[in-house]
């Protein structure tokens, strides 16, 4: 049987799958879900202390669409080429019983040889210190510090703060590094010219690892009412992101190094996209729009994929882990091949004499 398991700094997970923080981990019941199909770990909705960011999830809207921008059903049978583009909001539960939700899930998650992740969205740095002690206090035994969500720039000022700048990540981190003690795991967004810049930021400040990356923000307009899609711009995620994810873990790897944990998020649907995940340069991959749009049994599914993958490459989900990304190489060190080229313009009509 394939090994699975990984490391995340001090952190041992019995396999690389982490099911991430979404409106499936809102309540206790989905995250319970996550666990039994067996998650190496799970995070739970995100939380922070801005009522705004709470009354957002009122204002929640969700489509499925194709690779032709129809919509699809939502009937947790997507295709894979499937895209979701959505606003969302935080869970509208005070943090006390959000915490206590947490600490018990993780605590039964030991049996499993998994863990439940606490995630905080900071809105101000001061109530995310407070809170942030007060889920180590707990128990639990992972925080997840997500300075990246994507509708931070569309949200009420201050509900949700999503971080571009390199110095202001290094500063955020190592407060709430100061704060803590317990591994502390940074998401980053993808909306930035340069996401490894913002890793060594992370790195440098204390995280224990970087989640890469967020989702992006777009705008869609629907052709037949003319109107924007959701009536708004909504963060977009799908199977395409997958490269972009794949090419920031391995710029990351080479500038952090291979000894740095990085997590992947962002386009996984599959087992197979674990493994490309993982050969970029990812210690494990967080699936979260996957299991949202195609429910829980996205996970044992993408597992037994992975399995199948490993047993056959005969190797460990830890023997892969950037083999791919360090055989990066740049355009100058492919063999030319004079010409090449003609052939593709000649299928396309244009005629060998171009």
């Amino acid at each position: 049987m394939a090994d699975l398991s990984t490391r995340i700094g001090a952190i041992t997970l019995k396999n690389p799958l982490i099911c991430g923080s979404g409106e499936h981990t809102m309540a206790a019941a989905g995250i319970e879900q996550c666990l039994a199909r067996g998650a190496g770990a799970v995070v739970a909705k995100s939380t922070n202390e801005s009522e705004a960011a709470k009354r957002q999830l009122d204002r929640t809207d969700y489509a499925l669409l194709d690779s032709t921008w129809r919509k699809l059903p939502w009937n947790f049978a997507p295709p894979p080429d499937a895209q979701l583009f959505c606003r969302s909001g935080l869970a509208q539960q005070k943090f006390e019983p959000w915490l206590e939700m947490v600490a018990r899930l993780d605590r039964a998650a030991q049996a499993r040889g998994s863990y439940v992740v606490a995630s905080l969205i900071l809105a101000d740095l001061e109530r995310c210190l407070e809170m942030a002690r007060a889920v180590e206090q707990a128990g639990v035994r992972i925080l997840e510090l997500n300075i990246g969500a994507p509708h931070g720039g569309e949200a009420t000022p201050g509900a949700i703060v999503l971080e571009r700048e390199a110095d202001r990540v290094r500063g955020i981190v190592a407060r709430v590094r100061g704060a803590v003690r317990l591994p502390l795991w940074v998401k980053l967004t993808g909306q930035s010219e340069d996401v490894a810049l913002l890793a060594a930021a992370a790195k440098a400040g204390g995280a224990d690892a970087v989640g890469i990356m967020g989702r992006f923000m777009a705008f869609l307009p629907d052709v037949e009412t003319m109107a924007p899609l959701l009536g708004t711009n909504a963060a977009f995620g799908g199977p395409w992101a997958l490269p972009l994810t794949c090419r920031w873990l391995a710029l990351s790897r080479r500038r952090l190094g291979a000894d740095f944990p990085l997590i992947g998020t962002n386009g996984a649907r599959s087992g197979l996209d674990l493994a490309r995940m993982l050969l970029a340069g990812a210690s494990a991959v967080e699936m979260t729009s996957a299991v949202f749009t195609g429910g829980f049994e996205m996970i044992s599914r993408a597992l037994a994929e992975l399995a199948d993958y490993l047993t056959r490459q005969d190797h460990s989900a830890r023997d892969i882990i950037g083999v791919a990304a360090d055989r990066v190489q740049t355009y100058q060190e492919q063999p030319a091949r004079a010409g090449y080229w003609k052939e593709f313009v000649a299928e396309g009509g244009l005629g060998p004499d171009v």
